[in-house]
């Protein structure tokens, strides 16, 4: 995000109710290979109801990885446009209860009152964006230009996705869950959220780089998914012109990123990449 937009963050008041849950577990299983079945474990992550609550009101509630939780409030409220900076948020709590977590916002009375004029339920699917929203329209919401940004070299591609995967240790323990990072060229990965939603892990991110004061022009939004069109729209809103993903887009994610002036990478892999929108940022040669 720009740094002009970075102010204070809010600081999470300890949790006094439950505790929260484990990121992971270790079940049982019965392995079946071409020998023969035998009893083995295995390690699962956690998912878990996530209640987001503007002045005791829900707004959503995500099924997510209870991890990061901090990031994962500040960073829904940005890139769902509930806050525009984080001081707007005046007060987090981290509430724990037997059925789910509660991320407890206060914020400032003129945001209470957009949230009404802008209200939905988000439940059931897991990471979902979209479910709930009571007008069509709303889905499709006008996003922001992102800014120049840096070009970028092939090679520094490469790079960023050979670093992605090695530090995803949730997903190496369970091979279940997304990752989204951001790579800064000549510095390297500077960080990296899991969640079993894709839009749960990219807030995540949004948040750890409002809190850091990073600026994601400087550098790559790097996912493990498919590029939805509300991974676009959360990228937007964080102001990040480039965006790399290890799958395919959409065609709805495409004329959104076209329009809001987005990057798009995708199909990277170890022996090269696809350039979608926006190619003048990437050094081809084309």
């Amino acid at each position: 995000m720009p740094s002009d937009r970075h102010t204070t963050a809010p600081t999470a008041k300890p949790n006094t109710g439950a505790a929260l849950p484990p990121s992971q577990w270790t079940v049982r299983n019965l392995r079946w290979r071409t020998a023969g079945g035998e009893a083995g474990t295995r390690s699962v992550p956690e998912e878990t109801p996530v209640a987001l609550t503007y002045n005791r009101a829900t707004h959503a509630v995500m099924m997510a990885t209870p991890t990061d939780l901090e990031d994962f409030a500040l960073g829904f409220s940005l890139t769902e446009g509930v806050v525009s900076t984080p001081d707007e948020i005046e007060d987090l709590q981290i509430v724990a209860a037997e059925g789910g977590v509660e991320l407890r916002m206060t914020v400032a009375p003129a945001r209470a009152a957009a949230l009404i004029e802008r209200h939905r339920y988000l439940a059931g699917a897991t990471g979902c964006g979209l479910c709930g929203m009571e007008s069509l329209a709303a889905a499709i919401r006008p996003l922001p230009r992102v800014p120049d940004g840096a070009r970028i070299a092939p090679g520094t591609i490469a790079e960023a996705v050979a670093a992605l995967v090695p530090a995803q240790r949730l997903n190496a323990a369970t091979h279940a869950v997304h990752g989204a990072g951001f790579y800064q060229p000549g510095t390297g990965l500077v960080a990296l959220r899991e969640d079993v939603g894709r839009h749960n892990a990219l807030d995540k991110l949004a948040g750890h780089l409002a809190r850091a004061r990073i600026d994601a022009a400087t550098g790559l939004l790097l996912l493990t998914s498919r590029v939805s069109v509300e991974m676009v729209q959360k990228a937007a809103f964080m102001a990040a012109p480039v965006m790399v993903a290890i799958s395919a887009p959409t065609a709805l994610a495409l004329r959104e990123a076209d329009a809001a002036g987005i990057t798009i990478v995708a199909v990277a892999r170890d022996d090269g990449f696809e350039v979608f929108t926006h190619p003048a940022r990437i050094e081809t040669g084309r």
